[in-house]
């Protein structure tokens, strides 16, 4: 039994105050399922995933009413969960374990500055402590240092500059400037982005995504059961996981390979294509450099020439490889993985409007995780296979 994606539901999505990341759950898989044409109570599986926020779990289920579930679970693999979800969501639903899966992610960081709370930007927890707090000691204690550490490496070690991580932003803020649910619209250059303020270098301001509060949500049922419903049916053709694993020590090859260089042969494999034959890439891009990475391990050019690739103008909405259509997390809104699996959604069905990629018969996801520790890819097709 083939499994599609029926439903997709994306609430009001950025500087969205007052709501909980619950809240905007609940309302996720309520807009997914209307989406599907199904009501809530069809619904008799769901994964759940939440971000920085940390309150969306199993009691979602009685958020949204729901009975004698035959699937519940929480799935956490940070970036890379909405791919998985959808993966064991399309397992569950063709063992038969369950007939409508929602899977849903949602966040709520940030905070009303006029509140009183004192910062825009709530946080990711506490810092670490004993030996583990030696590095933290330094100053390498976030996501942004950590992977500011890994860009220069590949940039040592490949030639690759701040200039072609640049083209990165450009691009995708071309292609966000077409969709009317991206955060940032206006558009930039080049020099914007070398001119933009540091972060942590080698990452200007514009190599980072966006913070945003919201929430978004897939339905996933059979192919029998989507012919009778609403929306086009998006085909989940193939999918596959990496978890590297790497240390920051010898012999490492942090910064230099991603997860993407073993979910992505494993997912076109089931799907029975090859990396030629996509029309679609919507790459995980928590940073230019993470979809530069990407593009190299996917195999859309060779490894080491991802910033000349970039450089080209490949990626724009006049390139050649239709690559974060709807902005990605740099520009459109940051929701983990549910990004860039919403847009890929969104482009399956032909439903991009302006932004639309006149090939959409093969689009493929990535969602990555931690420091480049877990990795998930999935192909997906407005056709069965």
């Amino acid at each position: 039994m083939s499994a599609v994606i029926a439903g997709l539901g994306i609430t009001e999505m950025g500087k969205v105050y007052g709501r909980t990341a619950a809240e905007f759950a609940a309302d996720a898989v309520r807009l997914a399922a209307a989406d599907a044409g199904l009501a809530v109570p069809d619904i008799d599986g769901m994964l759940t995933n939440t971000g920085i926020s940390g309150d969306v779990g199993l009691g979602l289920q009685r958020d949204l009413g729901l009975r004698d579930l035959r699937l519940l679970s929480e799935i956490q693999a940070y970036g890379s969960s909405a791919g998985a979800m959808v993966q064991y969501a399309a397992m569950a639903v063709g063992s038969g374990m369950a007939d409508v899966v929602a899977c849903v992610f949602a966040d709520a960081p940030l905070k009303d500055p006029s509140s009183g709370a004192g910062a825009a930007y709530a946080g990711a927890g506490s810092r670490p402590t004993g030996w583990r707090g030696l590095a933290a000691a330094s100053g390498i204690y976030s996501a942004n240092t950590m992977y500011a550490l890994a860009a220069r490496r590949h940039m040592r070690t490949y030639g690759t500059t701040s200039e072609q991580f640049g083209h990165i932003a450009v691009a995708q803020r071309a292609w966000a400037a077409r969709n009317p649910l991206a955060q940032m619209r206006d558009p930039i250059t080049l020099a914007d982005h070398q001119n933009s303020r540091w972060i942590a270098e080698p990452f200007h301001l514009l190599d980072c995504c966006l913070v945003s509060n919201g929430g978004v949500a897939v339905i996933v049922t059979s192919a029998d059961r989507a012919a009778d419903l609403p929306q086009p049916a998006v085909h989940i053709l193939g999918w596959g996981q990496a978890h590297p694993g790497y240390v920051m020590g010898p012999g490492s090859e942090l910064g230099l390979v991603s997860g993407a260089a073993i979910s992505g042969p494993t997912a076109l494999k089931m799907a029975g294509v090859t990396i030629a034959d996509i029309d679609v890439a919507e790459l995980y891009d928590c940073y230019t450099f993470t979809a530069l990475l990407s593009l190299e391990d996917y195999g859309f050019c060779a490894k080491g020439e991802g910033g000349p690739f970039a450089a080209s103008g490949a990626l724009g909405p006049e390139g050649r490889l239709a690559v974060n259509t709807g902005g990605g997390q740099l520009s459109s809104y940051y929701m983990w993985g549910m990004t860039p699996l919403s847009e890929a959604v969104i482009q399956a069905r032909g439903q991009g409007g302006e932004r639309q990629a006149p090939r959409h018969d093969l689009v493929l996801v990535s969602g990555n995780g931690g420091l480049l520790d877990h990795h998930s890819t999935l192909v997906l097709s407005p056709n069965p296979r």
